[in-house]
């Protein structure tokens, strides 16, 4: 179906104006299809003219505007014209809708546990069509009223209170204006947690299976919620405008989450079943506050087009790391964000697909999707901490909202958010919108010891005079911080005097508190000490920009893997804080080991973490995040099959874990991998736990079996089965490349450029994006795969969430072909 083009959607916002729409919903017509009531009303400035609605059903069943009957035949690729518009109209339509098993518009799930069914909507980005029929683009927003019809025995959520009104009837509270794809409603017997925070009814809701973990996790996440609900209204002055706020935990999201209004979608694995380590408590504050910053930057004021993208995700990103570090326990938080997050992003900016954080061009709105990405969030919020240096915090929070208060309820652009900066800050922005969010890139920051010089290196494709405000800190063999040095860069070369002849023994870390956005460049002296000082330096903030230096210079072909290896032996099993533990192992793991190092040097290097993991278990307090840390790396990589049987069947496991499904799972993949289990003890292990999360675990332990058979059944449902859901998918394609059979995986590398790609025929573009970058053959690092990922390239057939994908793991590919030319 066509998407949805920026100059269409610009004539119809022109044209219409959506006053109120009303959606009637029936769940209760079984597990494939639903039925759906919708009335639009709404105002044409041009009487007579003519529009088109957008409605993707599985039948249209009837179509009627301003009571007269349309032709439902004319429905053609999710589009009905309607011709002769009056001033002001009503538009009624009803139709049989398919639900989802991708995770786009309403997705059905079972929870094996206890049977149960649960249905949620999932719109973004043009997934509305698919639940009822709409005008579907973010400008052309409305209240919404409505009704839900469900089984017997379920609870209706949404985007308005909701209150059972007659058996099994649902109605819910009238909603401010929303865009299309803020809407949802979550329906299912679920598990419930309410409260109440300065007048706002809280919930926070999931599957009936997950009620005992639920119990248990949302005294934490009710806390955060409000501690971030009482810094947002100290900050922005503007209240929570949208009622109730109701934070549900859905299987089988997409996403992170959706910052629907009233009711926030989360995926479900945030409701820890087993143990969590403190950065995981930290990742899902970090995302409960980042959906929450989404109620007035987002949903109270929505980007008019898709090419504002950023004004959503850098806005929120930047603000719940400035929020967990201001209101909650969670001081740390910038530290997560440089390991979790800024490696994201500077992987999208070294990729072919780079984009401006802003003015994205895309002609429509699938295009603009594949935007979505470490640009958009790290970059975007890298700048706006830029922005903060720039013009001052008083004069960013004054700008802010000043901004939510002219469009409220509305939609703003780049220059509405602009013009705001603008006058708070009484400075004029347009050299600096141009050279940050206008050009794509990222300068490169290194330091001449001998000069005592800061150079800035502009990227020749990108060229753009950043201004960058950071600094600079050197750091002795005993530790000790000999200088940390503001630096105001705005030329190629700035003299810092406190770097001026240092002797080669002094650690020096530009950006070190990771204020701005650049690619750095350890200089030759720190890159050769660090495997001995890395647990020396005693700022965290500062380890993580080193370790996310080292990853930049794996991936630019500057440094040999072969350090990174080193520097975690030296100095992993010392590591303090959480996020950069657990990022580190895992980004050492997931790339480094099997893309980066030849394949004769791999299982040494794997076994270096198991051998690192397991003395830093041993000297772990038991039941802390170092000993789950370190345990879960030791399961993931240790070739003692004694232990990983025993682990796998909860015998003998460290403290904290014997009930742990989700630790044995770890134990059970490793045994799997190395085709020490056959089919029927994961059989077993899935049995013993029947469960969504145990099932999926079982798909990636099967998939990753080093036999032909193994591999040509996983293949096979990987790319031709219609009956997967998103996450089966998801599953399939991680275990795929991993295990010990690599002899057997070439062959699928040359499949995989034929068999993903038709795959768009009956996967949606927001699961087949995840599941074309899960499936890529990175690990058969060889040129005749670059070859053919060219050349697949080339066609003008790909979906653009498969274009995408491959054009990112491509790039990756190719950095780790160089790395492997320069170094072996």
């Amino acid at each position: 179906m066509p998407s949805l083009t920026r100059d269409e959607a610009r004539r119809r916002s022109d044209l219409v104006t959506v006053t109120r729409m009303e959606v009637d919903l029936d769940l209760d017509q079984g597990p494939d299809t639903f039925h759906s009531k919708t009335r639009i009303t709404f105002s044409c400035n041009e009487p007579g003219a003519t529009t088109f609605v957008d409605v993707k059903p599985a039948e249209l069943i009837s179509l009627t505007l301003n009571g007269v009957p349309v032709d439902v035949t004319t429905l053609e690729d999710g589009r009905v014209v309607l011709e002769g518009l009056q001033a002001d109209n009503v538009l009624e339509c009803e139709a049989l809708m398919a639900y989802s098993r991708d995770g786009q518009g309403l997705h059905r799930a079972v929870d094996p546990a206890d049977g149960e069914a649960y249905v949620y909507g999932h719109l973004f980005l043009d997934a509305g069509p698919k639940v009822f029929a709409c005008f579907d683009q973010p400008d052309l927003k409305a209240p919404y009223a409505v009704t839900v019809t469900v089984p017997e025995g379920w609870s209706v959520i949404g985007n308005g209170a909701a209150r059972e009104v007659s058996p099994r009837r649902w109605e819910l509270a009238e909603t401010k204006p929303l865009a299309t794809y803020f809407v949802t409603v979550c329906a299912g017997p679920w598990a419930s947690v309410r409260s109440e925070h300065d007048g706002i009814p809280l919930g926070i809701h999931a599957r009936k299976s997950l009620a005992e973990a639920l119990e248990r996790e949302a005294p934490q996440m009710l806390e955060v919620t409000r501690q971030s609900f009482d810094y947002y209204h100290r900050l922005f002055g503007i209240r929570y405008p949208f009622g109730e706020y109701h934070q549900v935990f859905v299987p089988e999201f997409n996403a992170g989450a959706m910052e629907n209004p009233g009711c926030v979608t989360f995926r479900d694995t945030y409701v820890f079943r087993g143990a969590a380590t403190r950065d995981e408590v930290l990742s899902r504050s970090n995302t409960i506050t980042h959906e929450m910053a989404h109620m007035w930057f987002g949903d109270l004021v929505t980007m008019q087009w898709w090419n504002d993208l950023w004004l959503n995700e850098s806005f929120a990103e930047y603000m719940a790391h400035r929020t967990c570090v201001a209101a909650t326990e969670f001081t740390e938080a910038w530290t997560d964000s440089t390991m979790a997050r800024k490696i994201w992003g500077y992987a999208a900016e070294r990729s072919p697909s780079t984009h401006p954080v802003a003015g994205d061009p895309s002609v429509d709105a699938q295009t603009a999707l594949q935007n979505f990405d470490g640009i958009s969030y790290a970059k975007g919020a890298a700048a706006l901490r830029q922005l903060i240096e720039h013009i001052g915090d008083d004069a960013f929070i004054a700008g802010v909202t000043a901004y939510l208060q002219e469009f409220s309820f509305g939609n703003g652009t780049l220059a509405d958010f602009i013009a705001a900066m603008e006058k708070s800050a009484g400075t004029d922005l347009q050299e600096w919108v141009q050279a940050w969010l206008l050009t794509a890139g990222a300068d490169v920051l290194s330091v001449d010891r001998d000069s005592g010089v800061v150079s800035r290196q502009v990227p020749q494709r990108f060229p753009a005079d950043r201004p960058h405000t950071f600094d600079v800190a050197g750091y002795a063999a005993d530790g000790t911080e000999t200088f940390r040095e503001p630096v105001a860069v705005a030329a190629d070369a700035t003299t810092v005097p406190a770097l001026a002849g240092l002797d080669d023994g002094v650690l020096v870390v530009p950006n070190a508190s990771d204020l701005t956005w650049a690619t750095v460049t350890l200089d030759d002296p720190t890159l050769t000490a660090l495997p001995e000082r890395m647990a020396g330096i005693p700022d965290a903030q500062a380890r993580a920009v080193v370790w996310v230096a080292l990853v930049d210079g794996l991936a630019l072909g500057q440094v040999d893997p072969r350090l990174m290896v080193r520097t975690f032996e030296t100095s992993w099993g010392t590591e303090e804080n959480d996020s950069i533990l657990n990022r580190v192992a895992l980004n050492l793991l997931g790339r480094v080991v099997p893309s980066f190092l030849p394949p004769d040097e791999q299982d040494d290097a794997t076994r270096v973490v198991a051998t690192t993991a397991a003395a830093l278990l041993e000297r772990s307090e038991p039941g802390s995040t170092r000993a789950l840390i370190a345990a879960r790396n030791l399961a993931r990589t240790s070739d003692d099959e004694a232990m990983l049987r025993a682990w796998a069947a909860g015998d003998d496991r460290p403290q904290g874990l014997a009930g742990d499904s989700d630790f044995g799972w770890i134990a059970v993949r490793n045994l799997a991998g190395r085709g020490l289990v056959d089919e029927g003890f994961l059989e077993a292990a899935r049995a013993a736990d029947d469960t969504l999360p145990g099932r999926l675990a079982a798909l990636q332990a099967r998939a990753s079996m080093p036999t032909a058979d193994a591999k040509e059944w996983a293949w096979g449902e990987l790319t031709t089965s219609r009956e997967r859901s998103n996450y089966e998918l998801n599953a399939l394609a991680q275990g795929f490349w991993q295990g010990s059979g690599r002899e057997l995986l070439p062959a699928y590398a040359q499949r995989y450029f034929t068999d993903v790609p038709a795959m768009r025929e009956w996967v949606g573009e927001d699961a087949l994006a995840r599941v074309a970058l899960l499936a890529y053959p990175a690990v058969v690092v060889e040129p005749a795969v670059a070859e053919l990922s060219a050349a697949t390239l080339r066609r003008d057939d790909l979906s653009p969430a498969v274009r995408r994908s491959m054009v990112d793991a491509d790039s990756q590919l190719g950095e780790a072909l160089r790395s492997r030319a320069t170094f072996g």
